[in-house]
């Protein structure tokens, strides 16, 4: 559903990993404090790139350095090779100043890495190695389980669960002891609720694999761990969700992330998750905010994948820890902005970078 290309998490299906942009918006049933509703969902394309230029040491840890935000404000990393800073730098050799200055509105942010399917263990590796030699952490998404994506345009994943659990070994060995903190697989639980998308006998793996995830991150030193609950406009009954999350293992992770790929603003966001909150053990949480600055599509100008590369979106909060609310422990990027959600509105396959889609955001944005 995402829409990140991650060097191949999607291989065979057109999405190289991370985040494939899928939620279809049309009316689906979903399970909501233990009945059925029927809703209009805004789902969100999920899918990221990790092989697309992110990953790199940077040219120097001296450089890397220069680009790295304070840690009083964020301690993720910003990738130095990063596209947008690649395309930034074309622009600008190119005299093309206006779009290189937008394009750094994105390149100086740290942003998520997906990791993908080819070689988990060196491409996290890289990550968290570039991140540790500037003296900051890693920002990682696993989005891998098998069945992913209802068959849209994030279709794919590991093949079975034994192909997964040989993956996820690769990442924890890429992280180490090294500081990290990990985004476990978006919209892997709400695509449980809806009708018709996640087979039920493949239902109770999903849980094992997810409820393994969380707890082999967490054995590790220096890793927290964010299991994914959605967003506002998908399960809208918080309610509906906690037994499938403590199912999942949250009693175990250190909080949850919200509207990853998604456009739902921060306020709902806030709201959504301090009504969850309390009925998860307090459990703070994290809300992408990569795209979010204009809120979703709504009124005339919804369709019926709204939630797929939509007109008029802007960069929302830049990345921060400092959220001045106890409960939230940051605004993150964890779509990259300027990845395709998948192959509409002329956009390319989920998760490739779009440039001319990252400038209108950045053109968009209020920063």
């Amino acid at each position: 559903m995402y829409g990140s290309d991650s060097d191949g998490l999607r291989s065979g299906a057109g999405v190289r990993s991370g985040e494939g942009g899928r939620r279809s918006a049309a009316r689906s049933r979903y399970v909501t404090g233990g009945a059925l509703v029927l809703a209009g969902l805004l789902l969100a394309g999920c899918s990221s790139d990790s092989g697309s230029g992110s990953g790199g040491k940077g040219g120097g840890k001296d450089k890397a350095e220069e680009l790295q935000r304070p840690k009083s404000v964020t301690p993720y990393w910003v990738d130095p090779k990063s596209n947008a800073a690649r395309d930034a730098a074309a622009y600008r050799e190119g005299g093309k100043t206006q779009e290189a200055s937008l394009m750094r509105k994105i390149a100086d942010q740290p942003v998520a890495e997906w990791i993908g399917a080819d070689d988990p263990e060196g491409q996290t590796r890289k990550v968290t190695s570039a991140a540790a030699e500037s003296d900051r952490e890693a920002l990682l998404v696993l989005y891998n389980l098998p069945h992913r994506d209802c068959g849209q345009y994030s279709r794919g994943g590991a093949s079975d669960a034994g192909a997964y659990r040989a993956w996820l070994n690769g990442v924890l060995k890429g992280i180490g002891k090294r500081a990290a903190t990990v985004i476990v697989e978006p919209d892997a639980i709400p695509h449980m609720l809806m009708e018709g998308c996640t087979p039920a006998r493949f239902q109770p793996e999903r849980y094992q694999l997810l409820n393994e995830t969380v707890s082999k991150l967490k054995k590790l030193p220096r890793t927290r761990v964010y299991l994914d609950a959605g967003n506002p406009d998908w399960v809208r009954d918080p309610g509906g969700l906690v037994e499938p999350m403590r199912r999942a293992g949250i009693d175990a992770a250190d909080g949850f992330s919200l509207n990853v790929s998604n456009y739902q603003t921060t306020a709902s966001n806030s709201a959504y998750g301090k009504k969850f909150s309390p009925m998860v053990g307090n459990k703070p949480f994290v809300i992408d905010t990569s795209r979010n600055g204009n809120g979703p599509v709504a009124g005339a100008g919804a369709d019926e994948e709204a939630w797929c590369n939509p007109p008029g979106r802007a960069l929302g909060e830049s990345p921060t820890t400092k959220t001045t609310d106890e409960l939230i422990d940051g605004y993150l990027w964890i779509k990259r902005p300027g990845e395709s959600d998948g192959e509409c509105k002329g956009g390319p396959q989920a998760g490739q970078w779009w440039p001319e889609y990252a400038l209108k955001l950045a053109r968009n944005g209020k920063g």
